[in-house]
């Protein structure tokens, strides 16, 4: 009798799994390159990262089940219940990675998100973090700025690789940049400098002072609203407009005075945390040029909206987890979200990519529209290798991506407007091209998209566009202060605002907009841009024709016209508050002419 206990007892040790011991293979995509260029590094200092330190990292499983092609374009939409309970975590992967967390001394996080986000938290020091994940972590120092950093591959146990998708937040080095820029500063200094303090020298102040022979001009948001032909009297009441920030803030006073210098009501702002990211107003030479453009053009333009903004780390683990944040927020229910910050897709780990893709995909099956600046640095997006670079988040077939222009006009008519394109004077041009990354998208297929340089590339960028040269820029109001600026960064919220007031008159929202702004139907709602180029010498990159462009994309909106063809026509049952499930009409193919 007791020889069968003490069998049953060790046949039961035997079998549970021992993650420790079992042989580990590289985590795809989890390749993470050097810190910065070697010039660079070299003049970094570099010691190992404190041993007790504590971290915690975003661990993003797979889901219970697949999206259908049908979700991902938004033609069949699931509410939030309906997703968490089809596509959420799968729980055998949940429960290999609590498993695998609990051998490596890791602690699951108690601020862990529910299952839709399939993100589980883990805490864990230094030298845990190092043993779990197969990885070196480092400080290296740049710009007197120190940053935790890992380089190479990721390694799980085997078992894992599969179940778990992407490992984030082992390395915090700036991810993205914000795309504005200020009129008068040679470059993208403010950009730079609010990537986190890091990567660009400190500058003092602003000189406006444009370069000669220039003719400028600067208008409200609601200025640029009635010459894109947005309704006369907008109203976006009842929506709530979400925002990525990586940084910065906004003081309510500034709002106060500006939206009453507008004549508008002020809104209602309100500030979520993810990741620790807070509030964090300093000064205009700072992340807050950016945050009080994003508020202000959206808000202005889509009166009676309510402003979420989601303030998060500059890094890829808070880049994606403030996304999902917002996607899965059924407190404030946005239904548009801007994101004015990106990099180029170069600069980013194929495992980050994926994971922010997949996030963006689920805001399509919940009928969430995204709209994302394409960059300021003209076709390479600020590369130095001599190629042409799409920037990433705009390049996710998901998202909506928004070019810019330079704008010329008064009331309501347009009497000029060509590609933005400053290159020669270092201020600045409009992002586009073709994703190396991301194939052409069904609905992309007929305009006529230049070849990708990777074939497994080919989403054209951007989608559409709006003004963003700062020499006809946005009256803004930063720190106290009045300043002009520009950049893509002002387009995503212009656009976040125009689509905010589709989803009240509509009453329903736009979701994932492509197939029906790319269908024939489409072509009606845009201003053609057909002037200009977004490059300068070599590399060659592309130029503005009648039709879809890498520099502009399908043109700038229509207002009144685009509201109509964005409504997907939901029958009354589907038009209550919070519910998105309607099938949008069946679009037509393309039209576009060749250049």
């Amino acid at each position: 009798m007791t020889t069968k206990k003490t069998t049953k007892k060790t046949t039961k040790k035997q079998s549970a799994p021992q993650l420790s011991a079992s042989p580990r293979a590289v985590l795809p995509g989890s390749e993470k390159a050097p810190f910065v260029p070697s010039a660079s590094i070299q003049a970094a200092g570099e010691t190992p990262a404190p041993s007790g330190t504590k971290i915690t990292v975003s661990v993003i499983v797979k889901r219970k089940a697949p999206l259908k092609a049908a979700n991902r374009t938004g033609k069949e939409r699931l509410t939030h219940a309906q997703y968490r309970q089809r596509h959420g975590a799968d729980p055998a992967a949940v429960k290999l990675v609590r498993a695998f967390a609990k051998e490596f001394s890791l602690a699951v996080a108690p601020d862990t998100p529910g299952p839709e986000r399939r993100t589980i938290k883990l805490n864990g020091t230094i030298a845990a973090m190092q043993k779990a994940f197969g990885v070196t972590l480092v400080h290296k120092t740049h710009d007197g700025t120190t940053y935790r950093v890992r380089e190479g591959s990721i390694t799980l146990p085997s078992a894992l690789v599969g179940p778990v998708e992407a490992v984030l937040g082992l390395d915090n080095r700036p991810q993205a940049q914000p795309h504005f820029r200020v009129l008068g500063e040679t470059g993208d200094l403010s950009a730079k400098e609010a990537q986190a303090g890091g990567f660009a020298k400190p500058h003092a102040g602003y000189a406006i002072q444009p370069h000669a022979g220039s003719a400028n001009t600067s208008y409200t948001p609601p200025q640029i609203a009635a010459l894109y032909q947005f309704p006369s009297n907008p109203s976006a009441a009842g929506q709530t407009i979400g925002i990525i920030e990586l940084g910065g803030g906004y003081k309510t006073a500034d709002l106060t005075t500006y939206f009453k210098s507008l004549g508008q009501k002020v809104p209602t702002v309100t500030a979520a945390s993810v990741d620790g990211g807070k509030n964090s107003p300093t000064t205009a030479n700072s992340a807050d040029g950016e945050v009080m453009l994003d508020i202000e053009v959206a808000a202005a333009v889509a009166p009676g909206a309510s402003i979420v903004v989601y303030f998060t780390p500059n890094t890829d683990q808070g880049f994606i987890d403030a996304i999902a944040t917002a996607i899965h927020d059924t407190k404030n229910k946005p239904s548009v979200i801007s994101i004015s910050w990106g990099a180029p897709e170069s600069a980013w780990t194929s495992q980050s990519m994926t994971a922010l893709d997949a996030a963006c995909q689920s805001a399509a099956a919940l009928g969430i529209t995204i709209t994302v600046a394409a960059g300021d640095n003209g076709s390479t997006d600020g590369a130095t290798d001599g190629q042409n670079y799409v920037d990433f988040p705009a390049s996710s077939p998901h998202v909506l991506a928004c070019g810019g222009t330079k704008l010329l006009g008064s009331g309501s008519t347009i009497s000029s407007e060509v590609v933005w394109n400053e290159l020669a004077n270092n201020e600045g041009a409009t992002g586009g091209g073709v994703s190396n990354v991301f194939p052409l998208p069904t609905w992309q297929a007929s305009a006529n998209v230049p070849k990708p340089t990777n074939p497994a590339g080919g989403r054209g960028v951007p989608d559409v566009s709006g003004d963003a040269d700062p020499a006809t820029g946005y009256v803004i109001r930063v720190d106290g202060t009045n300043m002009v600026i520009g950049g893509t960064s002002a387009v995503a919220p212009l656009w976040a605002g125009l689509i905010a007031v589709a989803n009240a008159q509509n009453g329903t929202s736009a979701g994932f907009l492509q197939p029906a702004i790319y269908a024939a139907k489409g072509k009606a709602a845009f201003n053609d841009i057909t002037s200009g180029t977004n490059y300068s010498g070599t590399p060659v990159g592309f130029s503005a024709g009648p039709g879809w462009d890498a520099c502009t994309g399908l043109g700038t909106p229509i207002g009144t016209k685009l509201i109509t063809v964005v409504n997907p026509g939901a029958p009354a049952s589907a038009k209550r508050k919070g519910q998105h499930q309607r099938r949008p009409q069946k679009s037509r193919p393309p039209v576009r002419r060749s250049r």
